[in-house]
């Protein structure tokens, strides 16, 4: 009878989603005693709580020890290691699996491919796929779901496409993971037609399909899609659900009408973190940060707890307002929540300390960070060459590359930028060649921007001519744009006719341009061209945007 009852007791343990690891392993122990460890169900059971409680070498000693492997037992342990984020202890397993008398299942395979898509191993995602495709399984809901939304998280729409055009009859899950597929790259109009094929095969869309198509709005373009979708949600009656709602207020902060997301904000009673991430980041990316920081206080005066992402977006917008007040006070807020050493949060307090005008903290801040990146590099150089130290920013190169990183492109735009403020012509082309040559970096708009500048106001124009006209086509307006502001301060004329063409057929309604070009001429006493182009200027009645400049006390 006691046996009985500890085998009904054990039972119901067993049967609960969760386990600390001291229950765990007192399960472990009855189990082993009573000789229940040889059965694959209690043994997959016991692997599955060791793996909740991270603890992966108990978890591998009783697959192990289990006389038969049942598919349900070789899930669990792969499942373990794929959790864990050990992709290769996962992959190892596969193999083990593929060589053993158990074969893999569509759970196998599922898990197997979903592990590929979250360490974005492409060659292995595809691997992966030859094998279902081998095993018979390659009209199975479960993989083709996976094989979905794996080729589309990694940027292989086209493959996520062709998986799901092999399905006769597609179910719910399937049509969500294309749609959320063409959301993620951005694909906004192959969702829309997959929701509109979805619909008319008689399927009914749910939260997760709605949700799929609005993360493809990201244009501010696509308002009216937007509203329309927005209307749907409505009279389905599915915009009161919370993960919509959130997704809603997301969409429209992304598409710059933050009065319409504000007005689906209101309707939250207790919005989640999602939720008010996605209207402060919204606030910060259309540029109004002061009502960034007025919500990020608001969510705090709630009760709400903000985490390491949004943290950093508010230090962003108090960096972008130039007030150290509020940005030392979110410093203050991410040292008592124990954020303060995370590297996005200690990266933007290295970029807000200096541009409020203390570049002291800013160092710090740097010094003081355990843990350092690429991004926490970028920010310290960038800030010293902004504060004419490019002896500074050079050593701190220096020290990123001793420290095994590997540079990327904000790095040198950083390192061009101090050299341009400085007017270090020899390292500025020292730091180019070494991106393009050394590093295989291609240049981009601001690298170009930077060089020019420094060339130009060198008096080096015919180089920095050149060097845009070695630039990738189309060249930006910003590159040309230098190139005639150095004309101007060097009143060269004859390039500034031709530099100012170019800009002409680029933006041929912004008169900025053709103001700066009559000066030009104003000083090289072409007075009736100037003439001429003021007069253009004045007739399309534009007006020049004072400038504004403030500082807090």
């Amino acid at each position: 009878m006691r046996c009985s009852s500890q085998l009904h007791i054990l039972l119901f343990q067993l049967s609960k989603p969760n386990q600390t690891l001291l229950n765990v392993k007192q399960l472990h122990g009855f189990i082993s005693k009573t000789h229940l460890s040889y059965d694959p169900f209690y043994a997959t059971r016991i692997i599955r709580f060791y793996a909740i409680n991270n603890d992966l070498v108990s978890a591998h000693n009783v697959f192990d020890e289990a006389p038969q492997r049942s598919v349900y037992l070789w899930n669990s342990i792969i499942r373990a290691y794929a959790r864990a984020n050990k992709f290769y202890g996962a992959m190892g397993l596969f193999k083990q699996m593929l060589f053993s008398e158990t074969k893999p299942d569509n759970f196998t395979f599922a898990c197997v491919v979903r592990s590929c898509c979250e360490n974005f191993m492409v060659e292995g995602l595809r691997v992966v796929h030859g094998g279902v495709v081998v095993s018979g399984l390659g009209r199975d809901s479960v993989c083709c779901s996976a094989l979905v939304t794996a080729y589309s998280r990694v940027g292989l729409i086209d493959y996520a496409s062709r998986v799901f055009s092999v399905i006769r009859e597609p179910d719910l899950v399937l049509w969500n993971s294309i749609i959320s597929g063409y959301g993620c790259c951005r694909k906004w109009e192959e969702g829309l037609r997959m929701f509109s094929m979805m619909r008319n095969m008689g399927n009914q869309p749910d939260g997760y399909t709605l949700v799929g198509i609005i993360t493809g709005m990201a244009d501010p373009g696509l308002l009216r899609i937007g509203q329309g979708i927005h209307c749907f949600c409505f009279k389905t009656g599915v915009d009161c659900i919370s993960h919509i709602s959130s997704a809603i207020v997301s969409m429209y902060s992304r598409l710059m009408c933050m009065d319409s997301a504000r007005r689906v904000f209101d309707t939250f009673y207790h919005p989640d973190l999602v939720t008010w991430s996605s209207l402060i980041t919204g606030f910060s990316q259309c540029g109004d940060n002061k009502m960034a920081l007025v919500f990020f206080r608001d969510m705090n005066m709630e009760g709400g707890k903000a985490d390491p992402i949004l943290i950093a977006c508010a230090l962003a917008a108090s960096a972008q307002l130039a007030m150290v007040g509020a940005g030392s006070e979110i410093h203050g807020y991410a040292i008592r929540h124990g954020y303060a050493s995370d590297i996005m949060v200690s990266a933007a307090l290295i970029d807000m300390y200096p541009k409020c005008g203390f570049l002291g903290l800013g160092i710090r801040v740097f010094k003081n960070t355990p843990r350092r990146n690429v991004v926490s590099f970028n920010s310290l150089i960038s800030s010293l060459g902004l504060y004419g130290l490019p002896s500074g920013a050079f050593d701190m190169f220096g020290e990123l590359l001793q420290e095994g990183m590997k540079p990327d492109e904000y790095t040198f735009s950083a390192l061009l930028c101090a050299c341009s403020h400085a007017g270090l012509v020899n390292d500025g082309r020292y730091f180019f060649t070494r991106m393009t040559n050394e590093f295989k970096i291609i240049a981009k708009t601001d690298h170009y921007v930077h060089m020019v500048k420094l060339l130009g106001m060198a008096g080096e124009l015919e180089e920095a001519y050149n060097l845009v006209q070695s630039a990738p086509v189309p060249v930006d307006s910003a590159i040309w744009g230098a190139l005639l502001s150095c004309c101007d301060v060097h009143g060269n004329t004859e390039m500034a006719d031709i530099v100012a063409q170019q800009l002409f057929g680029i933006e041929p309604g912004k008169d900025t341009y053709k103001v700066m070009l009559s000066n030009i001429y104003a000083s090289d006493g072409r007075w009736n061209d100037a003439k001429q182009l003021r007069d253009n200027v004045i007739g399309g009645r534009q007006k020049k945007m004072p400038g504004l400049s403030w500082t807090e006390v």
